[in-house]
């Protein structure tokens, strides 16, 4: 058992709950707000930015829970008085990775593409954390379509991705990520 969570925390655990109980889903594939019809549909957007996610509020629970699955139990993370007390951002802020971790729960909202088997990660080229998300704050992604280069079977992707907090002066995140979709 994770070692913040031994000590019976009743509370933690029920604000944690929904968190782990989410309905999985192929990456990309189902209840997107834009439906782009196959891989020449995307192959067409290339240069293009193609929507936006809805916000989704990053709290102290989704914070914990992601702290206790890497290890990351930094105190500007776990730790929200002291975080109040003594850090340079004001309280607690989410760790860098688990706002890159949040693409698969926000760009289906933004896409799908159809005649899609299956989607993997494949990487990213680059990644830069630029400012904080702080805990509390609503957080949102924003896509745009870099590449499409044919590989056996389907196609490799490699999207732009903007991560940004609700009225946050510049992104928290841009990361140049890598998908291989897989033909059906």
């Amino acid at each position: 058992m994770c070692p913040s969570l031994a000590h019976n925390d009743e509370e933690l655990r029920e604000s944690l709950a929904p968190l782990t109980k989410r309905t999985l889903r192929l990456c990309h594939t189902e209840g997107m707000a834009r439906h782009i019809e196959n891989l020449a549909a995307l192959k067409a957007l290339v240069g293009e930015h193609i929507g936006y996610s809805e916000y989704l509020e990053i709290d102290q629970a989704r914070v914990q829970l992601f702290a206790d699955a890497t290890g990351d139990q930094q105190w500007i993370h776990t730790d929200p008085e002291r975080a109040k007390a003594q850090s340079p951002f004001g309280g607690p802020i989410a760790h860098g990775y688990l706002t890159l971790s949040l693409g698969p729960v926000l760009l289906p909202q933004i896409f799908s593409v159809g005649g899609i088997a299956m989607g993997v990660n494949y990487g990213a080229n680059k990644v830069r954390f630029m400012s904080p998300v702080p805990v509390g704050s609503q957080l949102r992604a924003g896509v745009k379509v870099l590449a499409v280069d044919d590989i056996s079977g389907g196609a490799q992707v490699t999207l732009e991705t903007t991560f940004e907090v609700q009225g946050a002066a510049k992104p928290s995140c841009i990361a140049e990520v890598i998908f291989r979709y897989y033909s059906a």
